[in-house]
């Protein structure tokens, strides 16, 4: 693993999200279907170098596992979905020529909005924070040029590194709740909807979708860890279950 070339893709990712954040409120202004698709064609092009950028930082980081594994597969997850949903819309601005048609498109575009509130925030967050994680790498591959890191240190590592994303959890946990703490009613009510509809394990988009609450995931989180809600990975996403709900 080449930590120059992880540092690398990261600067790289990070100057392509800036041009595509740039670029993507132009939609908004676009009546002409024309000037719309070549807006549309350009975002596309951005994110399937993201794409690329993130799918090669999740397999290297698959081998670090940890927090790192966790951070890219979120990445790599959000630039999957936002490629979709550009290559959809790419699809109906091509057959756009009747009512029923305009109608799909948009719809389709109400859903790239709506899910582009929370790319923004959950890719650049997660980009940060990968930053900080190959700085680490850095510091440990320059440390092993002298000496060997001994295993009981590197755990010790990952264990801080564990507690400071758990920190970081409950800070925003402990935000949202004072903010708005309507927003964590209606997060656990349309959890325990979702089980009562026969829905034992529930992705957090399934929850944001009922509740109407943006990022909903931080709001699970933040339960899971004080105990009110379960947690387990399942087909490589976050599931979630109400204690009150458990078998156990």
């Amino acid at each position: 693993m080449n930590v120059d070339e992880l540092r690398a893709r990261l600067s790289r990712l990070e100057e392509l999200h800036a041009q595509f954040e740039h670029q993507f409120p132009g939609i908004y202004e676009e009546k002409d279907y024309e000037a719309l698709l070549a807006r549309i064609k350009g975002l596309y092009m951005l994110s399937r170098e993201k794409l690329e950028i993130a799918s090669v930082l999740y397999r290297e980081m698959a081998q670090i596992g940890g927090r790192a594994e966790e951070l890219a597969k979120e990445l790599h997850r959000n630039e999957h979905q936002m490629k979709f949903r550009l290559e959809e819309i790419l699809s109906l601005l091509a057959k756009a020529t009747d009512y029923d048609a305009r109608l799909r498109l948009n719809t389709a575009l109400d859903r790239l909005v709506h899910f582009h509130r929370v790319y923004d925030y959950a890719v650049s967050r997660a980009i940060q924070e990968l930053a900080t994680e190959v700085e680490g790498l850095t510091l440990l591959a320059e440390g092993e040029k002298e000496k060997k890191v001994p295993v009981s240190i590197m755990d010790k590592l990952r264990k801080i590194e564990e507690l400071e994303a758990e920190l970081e959890v409950v800070k925003t946990f402990m935000l949202r709740l004072y903010s708005h703490p309507g927003d964590v009613h209606k997060v656990e009510e349309a959890l325990k909807d979702w089980h009562s509809r026969g829905l034992l394990w529930v992705e957090a988009r399934n929850v944001e979708k009922l509740s109407g609450v943006g990022r909903a995931g931080e709001i699970l989180e933040g339960l899971t860890l004080i105990g009110v809600v379960e947690k387990k990975m399942r087909g490589g996403e976050s599931v979630y279950r109400h204690r009150s709900f458990s078998s156990g």
